[in-house]
């Protein structure tokens, strides 16, 4: 996780890259409502992502720590995460909420493609204040 954001230059307080709870991830996601994945491939991480709560709502989840390696993009990994993301969010969720930066195209066209919209403003209690690109998806349509 860390590396794909030193590699996109990302690497910066305000961003995942200085979450406390980065190297915990086991006890963060042992929630009922949160979930993470992992993919692996030969042995190896090659990425992962997962859903939590949003800090200020209940009724609004986050798409959290969505990575996949430089060498792996582009084979359908990061479609796998967010199907199984989405899935598990309309479980718990009305909507679903992500916070990017609009220099990560790929990911960009990628939560597009999902139906999230442009949000202009980060919802109140976001903890990554470094961000600059915000989206929100409802879960019922």
């Amino acid at each position: 996780m860390q590396a794909s954001l030193e590699f996109k230059g990302l690497a910066v307080k305000g961003t995942a890259y200085y979450d406390p709870y980065l190297f915990d991830l086991f006890e963060v996601y042992q929630k009922p409502n949160a979930c993470y994945w992992v993919l692996e491939k030969d042995g190896k991480v090659i990425g992962g992502g997962g859903v939590g709560p949003f800090a200020s709502d209940k009724n609004i989840g986050e798409l959290q720590k969505l990575y996949i390696i430089e060498s792996e993009q582009g084979h359908g990994y990061a479609h796998l995460i967010m199907e199984k993301a989405l899935e598990f969010a309309k479980q718990y969720y009305e909507k679903l909420y992500i916070e990017t930066f609009a220099s990560l195209d790929k990911a960009n066209k990628l939560y597009m493609k999902y139906g999230f919209n442009k949000i202009n403003q980060p919802l109140e209690g976001t903890e990554h204040s470094a961000c600059n690109t915000w989206l929100l998806k409802k879960l019922s349509e």
